[in-house]
């Protein structure tokens, strides 16, 4: 098992001379789990009083950025069209702002951080949000590397990311400066399934519309509503026209805030194939959605071992079904699986998570001292 290190230091003081460069592929409004994590860390440190920068490609979290008092600079990091053109501008603003830390969230930004660390003074953390994507273990360039769930940390165990660098700090998306307070729920129809992820197979939206296929040939009640965009949406789309319960799901698209959604809904499912922790599963259970997710990656984690969610296989639509239909038919249960979601949710708030980082930040600071 890998834990985080908290060290004991005037933490004041280090909050107010810190100064973090966060590196993320942008800042938009699109529900990038990656991207949503990021902001969340840049606002609540900002609010702690450290001085902080953001940079990624141009987006519609600016504004938010802004108001927080976070500096935001667009450079398009990912983009394979400029990367040297990308290299020498983030060069720059490392230059200008002299960081202490430099946080890359992503690969591109890792490689960035580790070949401008050879002349400058800023300690590199990086953070592994999933193992899906190819090169990650580029991540272990960092000083420091951040892993989400402790499902992360052992993979990338497995992979070769040296056991001295990793550190788990669980993402926490609660009380996020992101979201709005005090959103009025929507008028759905119930009994009302929703899932928000993006549109592609690896998500198991494809295994949930058979799920609901499943359910609707002996329960015609339940709808089912699909909030995200994707690249496979359209082959998603056709499949629920050919399920024969077309009518009963929706296909919400992107939607900024999801709160209302959820809010409004008696069932929440993530049906990934793969998930490095599932920052969704955390917002369904604040909603008091009763939650089915798929016993992968982090969402185990998340759901403290099944006892705040019902766990199914993976890539199993009749499983899956088999849960909807116990909820669906029994309400009492239902509503006991409700209250078990939405209880003992403090350890998943962004102030917690924002804390342990610090922590991890004075570890990497203090080797040298």
């Amino acid at each position: 098992m890998v834990y985080s290190v908290f060290m004991k230091t005037d933490e004041q003081t280090i909050r107010g001379t810190l100064k973090v460069v966060h590196l993320a592929p942008h800042f938009d409004i699109s529900g990038n789990g990656v991207v949503n994590v990021a902001i969340d860390l840049a606002c609540m440190q900002a609010r702690d009083g450290i001085q902080v920068v953001f940079v990624g490609a141009e987006g519609s979290f600016a504004d938010l950025l802004k108001s927080e008092g976070v500096t935001v600079c667009s450079i398009p990091l990912s983009s394979t069209r400029n990367y040297f053109t990308a290299f020498r501008s983030l060069r720059r603003v490392l230059r200008d702002f002299d960081p202490d830390i430099v946080h890359a969230h992503m690969i591109p930004g890792a490689i960035f951080g580790f070949a401008l660390q050879l002349r400058s003074r800023f300690k590199l953390v990086t953070t592994v949000h999933n193992s899906g994507r190819f090169g990650t273990e580029l991540m272990s360039l960092g000083d420091v590397a951040i892993c989400v769930s402790n499902h992360l940390a052992r993979e990338m165990l497995r992979r070769g990311m040296p056991a001295r660098k990793i550190r788990v700090v669980l993402n926490g998306p609660l009380d996020s400066p992101r979201l709005t307070p005090g959103a009025e729920p929507l008028q759905l129809n119930h009994p009302a399934i929703i899932t928000i992820a993006e549109l592609a197979d690896f998500k198991g939206v494809g295994d949930l519309i058979a799920a609901f296929t499943f359910v609707g040939e002996t329960l015609p009640l339940p709808y089912l509503y699909i909030v995200g965009q994707g690249p496979d949406r359209s082959k998603f789309e056709r499949q629920a026209r050919e399920s024969g319960s077309a009518q009963r799901i929706v296909f919400c698209g992107s939607i900024p805030d999801p709160t209302p959604y959820l809010q409004s809904s008696d069932i929440f499912v993530l049906a990934s194939h793969r998930e490095g922790f599932g920052l969704v599963l955390a917002e369904a259970r604040e909603a008091g959605c009763a939650v089915i997710a798929t016993d992968v990656g982090g969402i185990p984690e998340v759901l403290e071992g099944g006892t705040a969610g019902i766990l199914v296989p993976a890539k199993s639509p009749a499983r899956l079904a088999d849960a909807l239909k116990v909820l669906i038919e029994d309400k009492t249960l239902l509503g006991q699986w409700r209250a078990k979601a939405s209880s003992n949710l403090d350890w998943l708030s962004c102030r917690r998570s924002a804390a342990e980082t610090l922590h991890v930040y004075e570890e990497v600071l203090q080797k040298n001292e």
